[in-house]
This record gives structure tokens, sequence and C-alpha cells, in this order.
């Protein structure tokens, strides 16, 4: 036993090594487990189903589940289509010369308070020109090929990840516990009693951290498009379908929400004063304010310290973890990967325990 947990120790370390040196193939493989994870019990019912007394082929009932997804994407996008569309209006519309007259005032009074000190050397105009210039020169060093050209290469990565994806999911529904089958085929038969126990914790903790997130979601949403629209903020679905996605990445989520909201809001109202750009602001703040509130008392607690039995310490740390290997993606990813490597060596550890114990008797 205790060599099986040498072993054991070293064959997780040698797969580390592995997912860190092919990142992205690890980042593909993490992807279709879950995306497999979510789509398994309606491509289940699919296949279950009986069509002119048949059941219906399991490809097939992949197919159809991929359908469903892609049919959701298209009707979720459908809220995007209108903000995108006034953006494009907003932005063709846009009176330069105003802009400038507006910025040259508050820029004016910075550094006229500058000269008055003499903390600033040179003519009234001379701070604004300087910016004006800056800027204009900053536009001509912009380099459009570059930017077209990582345009290109982030499009083309994105399509093969998607494939890549797409591809690994559906392998993994049509052989459905095919992975499992192999990876308990390659342990001993002494451990195999052990090896199932953890597999089928391991999935029921996956499960439910899955089925939490989707509840997060869909209750933040809620909150955040029913708050938006008592408020008269436009764009309240679109807003909070954003921020419901945002909230996905841990502690900077809800930031990139707020501002999503805060700059939505400002560019798709007219405002005759400051006054009303600040109610704006504060009235969409005060939204995110009680959304993030009932997030951590109450979603946040039932969904991490319940679903994955972790202590907030151990989540808090394992996220920054994730956030230091692979950015935003690794702390998306870094509860479900930590829950699976913590479940297994504290099962086997409990395994070796036990073992131990039974020898000394």
């Amino acid at each position: 036993m205790q060599r099986f947990f040498i072993y054991l120790i070293l064959s997780i370390a040698v797969f580390l090594l592995f997912g860190w040196y092919f990142s992205n193939i690890t980042l593909y493989l993490i992807i279709s487990l879950i995306l497999a994870a979510l789509l398994r019990p309606l491509t289940n019912q699919l296949n279950d189903f009986h069509l002119l007394g048949q059941h219906i082929p399991r490809w097939s009932a992949i197919l159809l589940s991929y359908s469903a997804i892609i049919l959701l994407i298209v009707l979720l996008s459908f809220l995007f289509f209108p903000l995108i569309n006034n953006q494009i209006i907003i932005l063709s519309e846009l009176d330069l010369d105003g802009i400038y007259e507006q910025v040259q005032l508050p820029v004016g009074r910075v550094e006229g308070f500058l000269l008055r000190h003499e903390l600033l050397e040179g003519q009234p105009g001379y701070l604004f020109g300087s910016l004006k210039t800056s800027m204009i020169e900053m536009i001509k060093e912009f380099d459009f090929t570059s930017f077209i050209g990582g345009v290109i290469n982030t499009t083309s990565s994105l399509f093969i990840g998607t494939m890549a994806i797409a591809f690994i999911s559906f392998f993994l529904l049509l052989e459905n516990g095919l992975l499992r089958r192999n990876l308990l085929n390659l342990i001993p038969n002494p451990y195999f009693e052990l090896s199932v126990a953890t597999f089928t914790k391991v999935e029921k903790l996956l499960s439910n951290y899955l089925s939490g997130l989707l509840l997060q979601m869909l209750a933040i949403f809620s909150l955040a498009s029913f708050g938006l629209t008592i408020m008269g903020v436009e764009y309240a679905l679109t807003i909070a379908l954003f921020a419901a996605v945002a909230n996905l990445i841990p502690y900077a989520g809800p930031l990139l929400g707020a501002l999503f909201g805060i700059i939505v809001g400002i560019s798709s109202g007219t405002f005759e004063t400051n006054t009303e750009l600040n109610y704006l602001i504060i009235k969409i703040l005060s939204v995110f304010g009680l959304v993030q509130i009932t997030d951590n008392i109450f979603l946040q607690p039932l969904i991490f310290s319940k679903s994955v039995k972790a202590h907030p310490l151990e989540i808090f740390v394992v996220i920054f973890a994730g956030a230091k290997i692979a950015g935003v993606v690794g702390m998306i990813f870094a509860i479900p990967v930590y829950t699976i490597f913590r479940v297994f060596i504290l099962e086997f550890y409990k395994g070796y325990k036990s073992y131990r114990i039974f020898q000394i008797k």
C-alpha cells in the first residue's frame, strides 16, 4: 500500500508536469470534460427517446445536444446586437470638436492650478496642446498590420480550440464512461474498490459544483436584470448577462460586470448635467453592490464550501495559485482541478491509514 501511495504521488507529479508543458491540450481536455458532464444528462435522455419504435442513435443525440447549446448561444447573442448597433451609431456621430471643447475645460483648470503654484512651466494651453499632440502621435504610430495579424491569429486559435473541444467532447459522450473504465483498468485489484469510491466522490463533487455555478449565474442574472430594470438603466438584460458570465472569474468578475454596466449606461444615455450622470453611476453601483453582497453571503458559501467541501482560505489560495499559473483561465478552473486532486489524495491517504491500522492489528 505504501508503494502504491508513492506511485500515486509520482503519477500526479508527472501529470501536473505534462499538463503544464502541454497547457493548451490540458485546457482543451478540462473544458471538454466539463462540457461532456453538462451535456451528458441531455444526451442520455435523447438517446433513450423512442422514435418509430427505435432508440435515437447516440451520435445523433450528441449532435442534437450540440445544436441545443448553439441555439442557446445564438439566442443570448441577440441581447448584444442592439447594444453593438447603438455603439456603432454613436461612434459614427461623434463630434470630435465638441469632445475637444469638453476636455479642454477641465484640463485648463488643472493647468491653471499647476501654473499658479509654479509646478508647470509654459504658456496657458501648453498642457492641452501636449496631450492633443501625444494622442495624434499615438494614433499615427498605431501598427494596423500587426493589429490585423493579431486578430487573425486569435480568431484562428479560437476556431482550432473550439473544434478540438467539440471533437474531444463528442467522443467522451459517445463512449460514455470509457475514460473512467480505462483509468480503473490501470488500478491493481487490491485498490480497485477504493479507486471506484474515489472516482464516484469526485464525480459527485464536480457535479454539485457545476450545478451550483449554473445556479449562481442564473441568480446573478435575475437579480441584476431586475435591479437595473427598476432603476431604469438601458440594456439591463445585456448588462446582467455579461455580469453573470463575468462572475465566473473569481474576485475580478464582479468588478468587470459593474464596469461594463457603467460604460454601457454612460455610452447609451444622454445627460444634460453632471448630476444626472453621477446619479446613473450611483444607481448602477448600488445594484451591483447589492448583488455582490447577496453573492458573498448566500451564494458563494453554498456553492464553494458545501459543494467542494473546502475551507474558504483554501479556495482563496487555490484561486490565486491558478491565476499565477494560467491567468484568468487558471482562476476559473482552479477549484475543479484542485477538487479532483484533493479528493484523490485524501481518499487514498485514508485508505493507507486503514491499511496500516489493519496491519498493526
